[in-house]
């Protein structure tokens, strides 16, 4: 596919991912970060974080299927995915973990199981999302264009 071509569906493929709500503006600043230099600081940061983000699921996957909840650590763990999924500019991860750490402060393993039901699907969204923007990126640097900065 020629550059232009690869550019262009990038662009309306990132516009549907944001106006979808999965990302925010958080992703356009890092962007921005990027240049010729750490040409692939987008991809190796949404990397970390998708990588992250499993041993996460799996934390709070382990924790609620103790019989007695430790809802403090529990808590703790959601925060931190809080803060990745913000930083990357997961938008509906990181409103799926709020809901989830209103659950923990109420001490409901029922209301987080049912989070942690709905953080799950939102991950596996951004993370599709995600995969083919970086995917879309790669090509396009390896076609030796620079990838375009969004805007929402």
């Amino acid at each position: 596919m020629e550059l232009h071509k690869l550019r262009r569906v990038y662009i309306e493929f990132a516009s549907f991912v944001f106006h979808d709500g999965i990302l925010d503006n958080q992703y356009t600043q890092l962007q921005q970060l990027q240049d010729e230099s750490e040409p692939k600081f987008v991809l190796q940061v949404g990397t970390l974080f998708l990588e992250d983000s499993e041993k996460l699921l799996n934390e709070l996957r382990s924790i609620l299927d103790q019989q007695d909840v430790d809802f403090e650590k529990l808590d703790a763990f959601v925060r931190k995915l809080t803060g990745s999924s913000a930083s990357i500019g997961a938008k509906r991860v990181k409103d799926a973990c709020m809901a989830f750490h209103d659950c923990c402060k109420k001490g409901s393993k029922e209301g987080c199981l049912k989070c942690l039901q709905q953080l799950t699907a939102e991950y596996r969204l951004v993370k599709r999302k995600l995969e083919t923007l970086f995917k879309m990126e790669t090509q396009i640097l390896a076609a030796g264009g620079s990838v375009p900065l969004l805007s929402q």
